[in-house]
Order: C-alpha cells, then structure tokens, then sequence
C-alpha cells in the first residue's frame, strides 16, 4: 500500500493520478494552496475507494515555510512511504526576458522549491532506507531553447538535482524517477492552441507515471514518443541550433 504524499495536488495530471491510487484503496495526503478544490477532491477520492484523503493547505513557493510543512505531513499521514511533485508554473518567455523578478519567481517555482522539499525528503527516506520520489520536471530541461529557456534551465536544473539524488539514495534502496512529459492539454496550457498531435490527455500522463513508479523507474518521458524527440533536438549541432526557431 502506498501512503502517499502529492504535492501541487489540484494539478490536472495530480488529480488524475490520486484517482488511479484511491481506486487501488490506498491512502493520500494532497498539499496545495486552494483549499475548497482540495477539499472537493478528498470528498471524491475517498468515494472512490481512498484508505486516507486528507489535506494540508500550503503556498509550497514559501520555502521557510518547508520544514514546518514537512513536520506537519509527518503528523497526518504515518510513515509516507510515496512523494509525488507536480506543483510547478508556466511562465511568460518574453515578461521573463525583460524582468528579473519573473525570471526569480519562475525558477523558484519550478526548481528551488521542489529542491527545498526533495532535500527534507530525502534525508527522512535515507534514515528509513525505503520508499519512492517522483517528480515532474519536462521536456523543456533536455536543451535551452529560445521560446523557453528560463522555464527549461529551471527543469534542467531540476533533473540534474534528481541525478544525484538517485545516485545517492539507490545505495539505500530509496527510487528517484524524473518525469518529463512533453505537452500536456491542462488549464495551465489552455491559451495554447491549436493543440496537435503531440499533445497528450492528463489521463494518460498519468496512468505513465503510475506505471513507470510501481516499476521503479529512473525516467520516463511520455507519452514515449517524446524520448526520441528530444534525442534528436538534443543532438542536433549548435551551429544549426542556432538557425532554428524552437
């Protein structure tokens, strides 16, 4: 039984996977910072079968605010054995451009905060020599790109902070999986159409991620067309990246 911890749990993909874990009767504890959708959801997941479906209610970019949170996740749920991250921004390029401050606020959300956490997380995990992390980074962090490299340097930091982190916990038995879906058709991504091909359902993200955790996976892009995307993005030259308008 996974006694989970999900954190940004109001999240399209969240939501879809505490759907999956409640229906297999396990118990979650959500953290996120709207709490009538938070309570709404545990209503629902214990209706579908959830053991436990409680709520913490937390601004997770406040990072002094982190280790109160984490002894609070500690007293609600026992011995969290499951930390799932899908909190994160989609911020403007071009207002990032031209100010410090949504550069700041961009990559605090999208890879400081996260690493805050992860770092609490981890030296419990350690201790206890068991249990899973998995975080959604993003296609983004494979290669800086002109159309979103603050949000992409962010994930990318995010990813190499999960490489060692696996390094060091697979010594203690503790799993690390980065998630890096491409393009997710969600609220946060609404304004962006049209939406083609390449553009995958939070469901189906989602039923991804659980599977790649059970199996203890180290990455997983989805939908799996993505790997071999970004392979090629990735490998091209940089002196015909720079031709490019990616």
């Amino acid at each position: 039984m996974y006694r989970a911890v999900i954190f940004g749990a109001t999240s399209a993909v969240a939501e879809q996977i505490c759907r999956i874990y409640a229906q297999d009767k396990n118990k979650l504890l959500l953290v996120g910072r709207r709490e009538e959708a938070l309570k709404e959801m545990c209503n629902d997941l214990s209706i579908r079968g959830a053991t436990q479906a409680e709520y913490l209610v937390s601004d997770l970019s406040d990072v002094e605010q982190h280790e109160a949170l984490f002894t609070d996740i500690q007293s609600s749920i026992d011995e969290p054995n499951l930390f799932i991250f899908a909190n994160g921004t989609l911020p403007d390029q071009k207002e990032c451009e031209e100010s410090v401050t949504k550069t700041i606020e961009a990559i605090n959300q999208n890879a400081l905060c996260q690493i805050s956490l992860l770092t609490l997380i981890a030296a419990a995990l350690e201790k206890r020599k068991t249990g899973s992390i998995a975080v959604i980074s993003s296609v983004a962090g494979d290669r800086g790109r002109m159309s979103n490299y603050v949000y992409g340097s962010a994930k990318g930091m995010l990813t190499r902070f999960l490489e060692g982190l696996r390094h060091r916990l697979s010594k203690v038995g503790v799993n690390v999986l980065d998630i890096k879906p491409g393009f997710i058709d969600t609220p946060m991504t609404a304004h962006i159409q049209p939406k083609g091909a390449l553009w995958a359902k939070p469901e189906k993200v989602a039923q991804d991620i659980v599977k790649a955790i059970d199996k203890k996976r180290s990455v997983v892009y989805t939908p799996w067309f993505w790997r071999w995307i970004m392979l090629i993005i990735v490998s091209v030259p940089e002196f015909i990246f720079k031709k490019t308008k990616l």
